[in-house]
């Protein structure tokens, strides 16, 4: 997308509404699934008695089942959850009671953190924008809810898409229309900002909406791209600010 500095200034300042990536966006350190992970710790921590070789193969095995279908076309509107992924990989019964703990060792290891910065750059933000949030997470959002209700983001996030909730995973683009649909605005008044070109940008431009990438994507398609949330804050901040002085 070929604008100048002062189109994109102006596209920016004309939006009301940001539809928000979460992974590495406003939440970092998550998905670690590395092949080393021990994940028997948390889940003794929570009472699983399952051996520790078994359960971090039952993990793993979860993981990469989704991890090879999460690229693939086909499985874009219809991705499978956490049970549908151990019911083709778990080869032995348990109870409820222990896929629950399971269920929560996936989730601890797919949950990440949000820094200070970002936690008042999103508050910031919502002082000029309406904010929503289009995520994937492949286990259910109840943590994550936890971890927005903690830092308050739950009161200013006006709609938000998880995609563990309906199975559509981006770039998909009926997650960002749905968010938009909720917000009650136009797509023209909407900006979508994430790190991923395929899932962000890709989703984005599959729905028509603008996109700004950060985390240090680039792609000519974007509206633009920054090296993180924060540094399109302090943009957003002073175009702001001369349009106040403006009037």
């Amino acid at each position: 997308m070929l604008t100048s500095n002062i189109t994109i200034q102006n596209i920016i300042r004309s939006k009301k509404a940001l539809l928000l990536d979460m992974n590495n966006t406003f939440m970092f350190g998550e998905d670690r699934f590395s092949k080393s992970e021990d994940y028997s710790i948390y889940y003794e921590s929570i009472g699983g008695y399952l051996p520790q070789s078994v359960i971090n193969e039952i993990i793993r095995n979860i993981y990469e089942y989704l991890d090879d279908l999460y690229p693939k076309e086909n499985y874009r509107n219809n991705f499978p959850s956490i049970a549908d992924a151990l019911n083709e990989t778990l080869t032995f019964d348990v109870s409820d009671s222990e896929i629950d703990k399971i269920v929560r060792t996936f989730s601890h290891h797919e949950h990440g953190y949000i820094p200070k910065e970002y936690i008042d750059t999103l508050h910031s933000l919502n002082k000029r924008y309406l904010l929503s949030a289009v995520i994937d997470i492949w286990a259910p959002k109840s943590l994550w809810l936890d971890t927005f209700k903690q830092h308050g983001i739950d009161k200013i996030l006006s709609t938000a898409s998880f995609s563990s909730d309906h199975g559509i995973v981006k770039p998909s683009p009926k997650p960002f229309e749905m968010v938009v649909n909720q917000l009650g605005v136009s797509k023209e008044s909407c900006l979508v900002i994430g790190d991923s070109k395929r899932r962000d940008l890709g989703g984005a431009i599959a729905a028509g909406i603008d996109c700004i990438l950060v985390g240090g994507a680039q792609d000519h398609r974007a509206l633009a791209c920054y090296a993180n949330l924060l540094e399109f804050r302090s943009t957003a901040s002073l175009l702001e600010a001369r349009r106040i002085i403006a009037l």
